[in-house]
């Protein structure tokens, strides 16, 4: 008969510039005195050591090890456990904190160190085997990295974009009309030439056409709105900060769009993600900038056993919860990512507006009573489930698609309706409702209702389906 192997679990608790380690077996019992290490070379030498006396000792062994994401801080040590795992029998993951958090909770533990949360960790992945996954092989960390650089670009383009419109106000509130929705190009080459109203009232025709879209007419109208304008302030340092602010929108402008191109050329460079990209792009409302966000949030599709994973994982499922006589509302959860949130509100607004499926589910919440705000969140659990379909099975959107998979949730909600919440709360109750029990008037209301409605509706009888013993 086969020997079992043992199985050895390592914790490793991440903080800037070191870590704690705790390594436990399988009864949680400490093998060696938890330390500590700092994220140097010397540190990671020392951890190699440790591991390889252990297999040295007890070579059939097997050594689960996780780290907690942190970050990026528990990258180096993520990295040096997995290049052991390619001449050893070890395994390495990444935890989400809040699942180690709640599971420390559970245990009643009410003090928290670094050697406690190493020990913490190592009991997670011992208590929740089944459920930790080991091959997370990220081959997007770098580019989302790179991703929310962009990210952080935009937003900082937006901020001098605001500042840059209050500085007008004051500067030359005439050129405000022209700027509505987006900062066009000729706009930002006039403010570099003409910062302030005296400026442009003061310029000349034939310097002003030669800003590209500015025509005789337009030049015309623009010196004589700057004649007319109730500006506050044209001073040097005014004319400087709009002049400078706008060379700095422009600088992020190329910017950004060079990067965008460089993560799309990436992207396109392997033949896989070209695809996908291509087939998300199917989909009425999402555009490029969309489908790369998306595809670096997402990964790989065969992390998510189905669209219900997926949608639980990033955040946008219903979440509702009754205890006793108190119901609370339903709402999206918002656990998870909300960047890939982020995104998926921006396509489902434009989604809206240009594709016919999300925009009858749309109207059709709205006249159900909902909220717009409530109707977009149901819009949006519904693309990232059509989002998961395209992918799962590299199919461009098909509305007929999508209406037959309606068409069969719909039945298949209609049948669990059929048998009736009446039958499923007999069939948790092992005896009939009792008058005498001390509840409250509201279920003392619920408990009439639901009689009433069984006797207009159910001929089950109730209990379990299953026999139980008799105590004599």
């Amino acid at each position: 008969m086969e020997k079992e192997k043992k199985t050895i679990y390592i914790g490793c608790d991440v903080s800037k510039g070191y870590a704690d380690f705790c390594i436990l077996n399988e009864n949680k019992e400490l093998l060696v005195k938890d330390f500590q290490l700092d994220d140097t070379d010397r540190g990671h030498s020392k951890l190699k050591s440790i591991i390889k006396d252990v297999f040295n000792k007890t070579p059939d062994i097997e050594i689960c090890s996780a780290v907690e994401s942190t970050g990026g801080y528990e990258n180096n040590w993520y990295n040096t456990l997995k290049k052991l795992s390619e001449s050893y029998n070890l395994k390495i993951t990444r935890l989400n904190p809040w699942g180690v958090n709640l599971n420390q909770k559970a245990g009643l533990k009410r003090n928290v160190t670094d050697a406690i949360s190493a020990f913490n960790i190592a009991e997670y992945i011992i208590d929740h085997s089944d459920n930790v996954q080991y091959k997370q092989d990220d081959s997007f960390a770098s580019l989302r990295c790179y991703w929310n650089l962009i990210t952080m670009n935009k937003k900082h383009r937006k901020e001098l974009i605001n500042q840059l419109e209050i500085a007008l106000y004051n500067a030359n509130p005439t050129l405000m009309q022209y700027r509505k929705s987006k900062f066009p190009n000729w706009l930002s080459e006039l403010l570099i030439s003409y910062p302030t109203a005296t400026d442009l009232a003061n310029a000349n025709i034939e310097e002003l056409i030669k800003i590209p879209n500015i025509k005789i007419s337009k030049a015309e109208k623009l010196i004589t709105e700057a004649k007319q304008s109730v500006a506050s302030r044209t001073d040097a340092f005014t004319k400087r900060y709009i002049i400078e602010t706008v060379t700095q929108i422009k600088a992020l402008d190329m910017t950004i769009k060079n990067d965008i191109d460089t993560v799309e050329q990436e992207l396109k460079n392997t033949k896989q993600y070209e695809e996908e990209l291509t087939v998300l792009k199917s989909f009425k409302g999402i555009n490029t900038i969309s489908a790369i966000g998306i595809l670096l949030e997402i990964g790989s599709i065969e992390r998510f056993k189905n669209a219900k994973a997926i949608c639980c994982y990033f955040g946008v499922q219903p979440k509702f919860k009754q205890s006793g006589d108190k119901t609370s509302g339903v709402h999206m959860s918002k656990q998870g990512s909300k960047i890939i949130r982020g995104i998926l509100f921006n396509i489902t607004k434009g989604a809206i507006v240009y594709n016919p499926v999300i925009k009858t589910t749309y109207e059709k919440k709205l006249s159900e009573g909902m909220s717009k705000m409530s109707a977009i969140g149901v819009c949006m659990h519904k693309t990232l489930r059509i989002i998961y379909g395209m992918l799962k099975h590299m199919q461009n959107f098909d509305p007929n698609i999508d209406k037959l998979n309606t068409e069969r949730s719909n039945k298949k909600c209609q049948d669990k309706y059929n048998q009736s919440l009446v039958y499923t709360i007999k069939a948790r109750r092992f005896q009939t409702f009792d008058p005498s029990a001390p509840i409250s008037k509201i279920q003392n209301k619920k408990r009439k209702e639901l009689n009433s409605s069984q006797c207009a509706t159910n001929t089950h009888t109730t209990g379990s389906k299953n026999s139980f013993p008799v105590s004599s």
